[in-house]
């Protein structure tokens, strides 16, 4: 099995391309059109979009919270055609915004109006490039949709096991610019974890390729790290090659009731030890959240919530001869035993099971149903998770007594997904505004109190780098500043975002 070699500049052909010199003068607006000429004499037919018709859908974040603007949208379809458009960008005086699905929260991938920035979405570049099922890896190009890619696995009986609600519409060199979290970080970890080669294109042009699949590989620096979570603000992440997993085909999954006042850590802790850390997700959902997905659908679930919420559970294993829905079933007794919960649905059927992710994974939807919410994507150390909650809940219901609070999430890995519903009547945008200059600053501080984080899978974006200058320690704002001062010192890639 091989993978690509390096290809440390375009290829001849595509250079002759590549116009050194500076950009046309005279009328702005024709300036600009002659200067992307050059990239569709580059990318061919379909290659660049112009228009507000035709870059619309590129510059309006997923939220809805920032509409950019660009003079147009590039879509390269090979490593080639990546390279020789960022010499062309830099050279006529362009910024570029790499943008995956544009499933993101926190505006990382929408250009901003007055920066002359153009959007690179490598939605052209989906090729699957090698499946080795003995060495349990992928390499695929970073424009292709996350569920195409886990689909290619599981043709080989592999599971790639990042799993995330946009699954079917994101892409992996978004999951990978903003270090994705996701379903089932709990077992096979953050996205970043999953990676064991990367292909990015530089800010000035240049591959860097480290496309090996070694598991063991310690010769220095592990500089692919550097371009995980960066958000497309060091260099365009065009391949990448990830770590595969046997197909998981065999699961137990249960819905818990939660009673008052559970101890969610000492749950999580119980469930690992019992079942021998077969656990792949741990799912917290508060009665709030559920009534949403209710109030959305206008039928009730089928499912109901404890007193303390309900945990969405599930084992999984690659064999049949590990008997999951007996070790569950012990598992849920020495609950029981401890008064931890009050009742268990275990899916008897692929169907119920589905039914039951279901649930979990439209609860975005039904807050959107419901008005909308203001998202706050915390982690605390496992340990704190009763506290945060407890201490949390307080904070709001002395500031905003009345507003609903949304709260679900990982909280195997301690995330939790904490939103306020918007009120009835009142404006998204205004409401959202309120929060984010008071009380979410309340919530970020205990978090940091506890040891938490105020994001702990969304990145920092456009709308969170108030946040990060606001709580990162300063060393690590210097060193954020002096990597990307060396690789792109003229700010070409992704202005505006994270730094």
């Amino acid at each position: 099995m091989s993978f690509p070699v390096d290809r440390p500049f375009p290829s001849e052909a595509l250079r002759d391309k590549v116009e050194l010199h500076p950009p046309p003068t005279g009328d702005p607006s024709m300036a600009i059109t002659d200067s992307l000429a050059p990239f569709t004499a580059l990318l061919g037919d379909g290659g660049v979009l112009t228009g507000s018709d035709m870059t619309a859908r590129y510059t309006l974040d997923h939220r809805e919270l920032m509409k950019g603007e660009t003079p147009a949208v590039l879509r390269p379809r090979s490593v080639d055609e990546v390279q020789a458009l960022v010499c062309l960008a830099r050279n006529h005086g362009f910024g570029l915004v790499p943008q995956g699905g544009n499933t993101g929260y926190v505006g990382g991938a929408t250009p901003e109006a007055g920066r002359s920035q153009l959007v690179v979405s490598l939605e052209r570049m989906t090729r699957v490039r090698a499946v080795d099922p003995l060495n349990f890896s992928l390499a695929c190009d970073a424009g292709i949709v996350l569920a195409d890619a886990q689909a290619a696995a599981s043709r080989h009986d592999l599971l790639l096991p990042l799993s995330l609600g946009s699954e079917g519409s994101c892409r992996l060199g978004g999951n990978l610019g903003t270090n994705a979290g996701g379903l089932q970080v709990l077992r096979y970890g953050m996205t970043r974890d999953l990676v064991l080669g990367l292909e990015v294109v530089l800010p000035d042009g240049q591959l860097f390729s480290n496309m090996g699949a070694l598991r063991k590989n310690n010769i220095g620096y592990d500089l692919k790290q550097m371009f995980i979570g960066a958000e497309g603000t060091l260099g365009i992440i065009t391949g990448v090659v990830l770590k595969l997993w046997p197909s998981q085909s065999h699961r137990a999954t249960a819905w818990l009731q939660l009673a008052a006042d559970a101890p969610l850590p000492e749950i999580a802790a119980l469930m690992r030890r019992e079942t021998s850390d077969l656990i792949s997700t741990f799912e917290l959902i508060s009665a709030t959240s559920l009534s949403l997905v209710s109030a959305m659908r206008r039928a009730e679930t089928g499912l109901a919530t404890g007193p303390g919420g309900a945990v969405l559970l599930e084992l999984s294993a690659s064999s049949a001869h590990i008997p999951l829905d007996d070790v569950l079933m012990a598992s849920l007794e020495a609950l029981m035993e401890r008064g931890w919960i009050t009742d268990a649905a275990l899916a008897q059927s692929e169907g119920q099971r589905r039914a039951m992710w279901a649930v979990r994974e439209t609860i975005p939807e039904g807050e959107k149903h419901a008005g909308g919410s203001v998202k706050h994507d915390i982690s605390v150390p496992i340990s704190a998770l009763g506290e945060f909650l407890a201490r949390s809940g307080a904070i709001v219901g002395r500031q905003l007594p009345g507003v609903r609070l949304s709260f679900y999430g990982h909280v195997g890995d301690g995330n939790i997904h904490y939103n306020l519903v918007v009120p009835e009547g009142r404006d998204r945008l205004a409401f959202t505004r309120e929060v984010e200059t008071g009380i979410a600053h309340d919530l970020y501080a205990l978090a940091i109190d506890l040891g938490g984080s105020f994001s702990a899978e969304y990145g920092i974006g456009r709308f969170k780098r108030d946040l990060l200058r606001r709580y990162a320690d300063p060393t690590r704002l210097d060193l954020i500043a002096t990597l990307k001062h060396g690789l792109d010192p003229n700010g070409l890639m992704n202005a505006g975002a994270l730094t």
